[in-house]
């Protein structure tokens, strides 16, 4: 339960913990949010670490003067942790999906893997670019994508469109609003807003498919 506070109170107030890494840290704040971003996106059992407001309250701060961050620079290497985060996932579940999903399998039927791989290879590219603007999805979207065998060639392709749009959009609005009087005055209602509204999609399409299988 002290992990769970910890974390919640890093992302509702994270404009206040960055602005303490980056004068403890330095340059080595670049990197320290490379990782973050590389696992948030690279590894499926980490959807929990902050993607939308990390980005948003680090291009307010940069907005600030006094962070020490250039945000071009942070634009390129937090592209490239996003599109190194979904691959690494990719190949996870491209490898570990065929071993997964076995017909013995009672909890991870070898139905789910075909209904997936026929998923992906139907609406795979929109799935892989939109997933990026939703949390914990974007974190199991690449997963999935490899274990439904998306092509690799293509995944990258859709990989790099969606990485570079998210990073783009969630870095350079924190970057022009960020100083704006009502965001920095209400800087933890914001952050909490933008991850709620990121959570919209995906628990409305959860809910549309339970009905709908319901009715059916």
């Amino acid at each position: 339960m002290e992990i769970i506070k910890e974390l919640i109170d890093f992302i509702l107030h994270i404009d206040k913990h960055l602005v303490q890494i980056t004068s403890q840290y330095q340059a080595w704040t670049y990197l320290i949010l490379f990782v973050i971003i590389f696992a948030e996106t690279g590894f499926v059992v980490t959807p929990f670490l902050p993607g939308d407001s990390l980005l948003f309250a680090a291009g307010a701060l940069i907005a600030g003067g006094n962070s020490g961050l250039d945000i071009w620079v942070l634009a390129i290497i937090l592209i490239i942790a996003a599109f190194l985060g979904n691959t690494v996932n990719y190949m996870l579940g491209n490898y570990l999906g065929s071993r997964v999903f076995k017909p013995e399998n009672k909890v991870l039927k070898l139905d789910y893997y075909l209904k997936t791989k026929a998923f992906f290879d139907k609406h795979g590219g929109k799935a892989v670019i939109f997933s990026r603007f939703m949390p914990i999805i974007r974190t199991i979207a690449p997963f999935v994508a490899g274990v439904g065998r998306m092509p690799f060639g293509r995944y990258s392709l859709y990989n790099i469109v969606g990485g570079f749009s998210w990073i783009v959009v969630f870095l350079f609005l924190g970057y022009m609003l960020g100083n704006v009087p009502f965001f920095k005055q209400h800087f933890s209602l914001i952050a909490l807003g933008i991850v709620v509204v990121s959570l919209v999609p995906p628990i409305w399409a959860a809910l549309r498919s339970r009905f709908s299988h319901t009715a059916a």
